[in-house]
């Protein structure tokens, strides 16, 4: 393999040129800011994202042509708000056999798509696309830390090829064909992480974030299930496994939200503190409509939606969940 282009410079953007660059392929990674490309190929770091990170083998270019010309595999890295134009931008320079992935997590607030649909709505040809999901923070991936991951396609020969692209010696890819569960463990995760984060700020204990963290996954397989998944795949890597991770780890950008809502901030402030995107704050949304959607019952995650949308105070609402009628743990 030649070279691949990675539209997207964030923290995970970064990580995975980085991953992939280790494995002695050019990497051509898109940047929003010409500042920052300017500064990648300068120092062979990013300023604003991993800075310690060395990006050997990484160029950088703000044009989505310069990026995408003549390479093998393009690879989606950015916010899930904005990936149609994102994409829709790039479309005119990506070959209808050309294989694509993408790494974002959510759901396209207004269609209800999975990011797989969203690709395959824009640029077309859906046997190319895959996405990549699992317990993967970037700050552990980028430095070598040994993680896995799972690739969904539905077309086999399109997973196997991102299998071989990404797996590396620390960084296990597995396939599977379940797209439409893979991508709504995804986007649902950060939602649950964003409520074991309240937990956590209101020192709860272990035992509400562990029970926070089950009733969210059957939540989360209830939802795939209804839209055709494989209840299976929410045991995987890009279930349970994704969301020990993001509910558990000081890395985690949606946990550290739900703190931040107890202490009495805002989503707009944690944002501009952290000059990143929690995804679970728009997936609260964009879930919560999927499920009522299809009379899918997500406590939880409406929980959460109320919180971050209508004011709801965190205490108040932790306390409601607790308080809902009992009933039979598989109903």
């Amino acid at each position: 393999m030649g070279n691949v282009a990675v539209i997207g410079s964030g923290t995970w953007g970064t990580a995975i040129a980085h991953l992939i660059a280790g494995k002695g392929i050019a990497v051509r990674m898109w940047t929003r800011g010409a500042d920052v490309a300017d500064a990648i190929n300068a120092t062979h770091r990013n300023p604003r994202h991993l800075p310690d990170v060395e990006l050997t083998g990484v160029t950088a270019s703000a044009s989505f042509e310069e990026s995408l010309r003549g390479v093998d595999a393009a690879i989606f890295v950015c916010p899930s708000s904005y990936l149609r134009s994102i994409a829709s931008s790039c479309a005119p320079f990506i070959a209808s056999d050309l294989p694509v992935i993408v790494l974002t997590k959510g759901i396209e607030a207004q269609t209800g798509f999975t990011m797989v649909e969203l690709l395959e709505d824009v640029l077309g040809n859906p046997s190319r696309i895959a996405c990549l999901s699992g317990p993967n923070h970037a700050e552990e991936v980028s430095r070598g830390l040994p993680a896995a991951t799972v690739v969904a396609s539905s077309d086999k020969a399109c997973s196997l090829y991102f299998q071989d692209l990404f797996n590396t010696s620390t960084f296990r890819v597995y396939t599977t064909s379940d797209v439409t569960g893979v991508e709504l463990c995804a986007a649902s995760k950060n939602v649950i992480a964003i409520a074991n984060g309240m937990s956590v700020a209101m020192q709860l204990g272990d035992n509400a974030s562990a029970s926070l963290m089950t009733r969210g996954l059957a939540e989360v397989t209830r939802l795939v299930v209804a839209l055709g998944g494989d209840a299976r795949t929410c045991l995987g890597l890009a279930g349970v496994g994704d969301l020990i991770a993001t509910c558990s780890s000081e890395h985690s950008r949606n946990r550290a939200l739900g703190a931040f809502l107890v202490e009495g901030g805002t989503l707009a402030a944690f944002e501009e503190k952290m000059q990143m995107v929690a995804e679970g704050a728009v997936a609260c949304k964009t879930v919560t409509e999927l499920a009522r959607q299809h009379d899918v019952e997500m406590p939880i995650a409406e929980a959460v939606r109320q919180v971050l949308w209508e004011g709801r105070d965190p205490h108040e609402i932790i306390e409601t969940l607790f308080e809902r009628p009992v009933k039979a743990e598989q109903e």
